[in-house]
């Protein structure tokens, strides 16, 4: 590992600033691919509310209405699209990704649109959107898939747009579902269907995840996402396998691919929350879904991530354990919470001085090694080293933590209430070969694209 010995002190410093122009109570963002000879950009899709989510006991009627907007990295906004009353401002109904299907080196932008805008429920008339990243002019609608029939509001609107690639060909994939009966698309370059697949509410093995990380776990070329502990290659659409099938139907809160470098090898790690029965509540598995260790026997499993905070760059891994969660306009807040952290590939305990609550891990001086920022909606912005000394402070709530900027380490993008846009670096920072072989990692690109769809902020923590 590159050492932090004879680095200079990290230097926090603004590096992009926008103003939006109106209150911001949600904001993803993911970087955006234009072309060669372009700015980097981001694409930003925002809201005065916070993020709506469909359960019954969180859904609430928002009071504005979703914008999108590409912002380079000069702090231009190159374009800027209302969504109108039709579409809910919210993670779970409108997920939203950059992703080069056509392959001429330029993303497009996906996203889930509704043409119907005095229904914002009306799951008929939603539409998977094609935009043009360069103008945000529309390209292609096609009807959203509405496979579930009548039912709960929570179960109807869990959407997913990812995508990946089998042998250098590009696949995206549509998806609808969490909790129940969950269904997969995979659609070719010309948009027309390649697979699809259905995951019916009584089949056996755990549902699926708020994350979905695409991954190539085999190192076979063809990427696979795993939806929730199942491995479905994108090739096919076909299973590969689910970990711990006869044991667990409930939702992983975290499923969290990890690299072991020295090995060459994949692992997954997952904190789950349903089916308060079964046993563990977190666990590892091998590239195969075998289980190599758990812990924790009962409770509902909210948070996790995988840093590289151990000297030699050792994974540590991290959950949550919470009594309660509330979700409503004014935030997201938990109740009863416990911290667990481990050794990663072993799971033996590793204590830690401080508290990882509300934290998120980004490498902001190119050491090899994670910092922890307190970035999640309700944080307070502090930035720890891994020893838990605090090294600063980033205002406002995280919505980009990797390197989407041309400039040495990892940066922060992170919104504040009144509407200002900034991304974060640190002047000193310095890639060292450690860092540059993980940019230049296929799983880094494939799941930076994935944070403004889904819940992937720390997808990357595990590479």
């Amino acid at each position: 590992m590159s050492s932090d010995v004879a680095r200079r002190p990290i230097d926090l410093r603004p590096v992009m600033e926008v103003g939006l122009g109106q209150q911001v109570g949600q904001l993803r963002a993911a970087p955006v691919e234009l072309g060669d000879g372009q700015p980097k950009a981001v694409v930003a899709a925002y809201c005065a509310d916070f993020d709506v989510d469909p359960y019954i006991e969180m859904f609430f009627f928002p009071g504005d209405t979703l914008k999108l907007a590409l912002i380079a990295e000069d702090g231009r906004i190159i374009w800027r699209r209302d969504l109108g009353r039709g579409v809910v401002p919210g993670m779970w109904f409108c997920p939203v990704l950059p992703f080069d299907l056509d392959g001429d080196g330029v993303d497009e932008i996906w996203f889930v649109n509704n043409l119907d805008a005095d229904h914002p429920l009306g799951v008929s008339r939603y539409c998977l959107e094609r935009v043009d990243a360069r103008t945000g002019k529309t390209t292609g609608q096609w009807p959203w898939p509405d496979l579930g029939g009548q039912q709960t509001l929570s179960a109807t609107f869990r959407n997913f747009v990812l995508g990946g690639h089998v042998r250098g060909e590009p696949v995206l994939v549509t998806a609808q579902g969490t909790y129940g009966s969950m269904f997969l698309q995979g659609w070719r370059p010309d948009m027309g269907p390649r697979w699809e697949l259905t995951i019916d509410k009584d089949q056996p093995g755990a549902r699926g995840s708020h994350m979905c990380p695409v991954t190539d776990l085999d190192q076979d070329g063809v990427a696979e996402v795993m939806w929730g502990e199942r491995c479905i290659e994108l090739d096919t659409g076909t299973e590969r396998f689910c970990a711990d099938r006869n044991v667990y139907r409930g939702h992983s809160d975290v499923i969290q691919p990890v690299f072991d470098r020295a090995g060459d090898r994949w692992f997954l790690y997952t904190c789950r929350e349903g089916d308060r029965d079964a046993s563990p509540r977190v666990a590892l598995f091998d590239a195969a879904g075998n289980r190599l260790w758990g812990d924790v026997d009962t409770g509902h499993m909210d948070m996790g991530w995988v840093a590289r905070l151990g000297d030699g760059g050792r994974q540590v891994a991290m959950a949550i354990r919470i009594g309660h969660k509330t979700c409503g306009p004014t935030g997201r807040f938990h109740e009863d919470t416990e911290e667990f952290t481990y050794d990663a590939l072993t799971g033996e305990k590793w204590p830690l001085a401080f508290s990882v609550y509300r934290t998120l891990p980004v490498d902001l001086d190119g050491d090899g090694y994670h910092e922890l920022v307190r970035g999640v909606p309700g944080g307070d912005g502090e930035v720890l080293d891994r020893q838990g000394r605090t090294l600063g402070t980033i205002p406002g709530t995280v919505a980009v933590a990797s390197k989407f900027l041309d400039r040495p380490g990892e940066q922060v993008l992170a919104f504040e209430r009144d509407g200002t846009l900034r991304a974060w670096a640190d002047r000193n920072a310095c890639d060292g070969e450690d860092a540059t072989e993980r940019y230049a990692h296929p799983f880094y690109k494939a799941n930076q694209r994935l944070t403004s769809s889904g819940s992937n902020l720390c997808a990357l923590g595990g590479l």
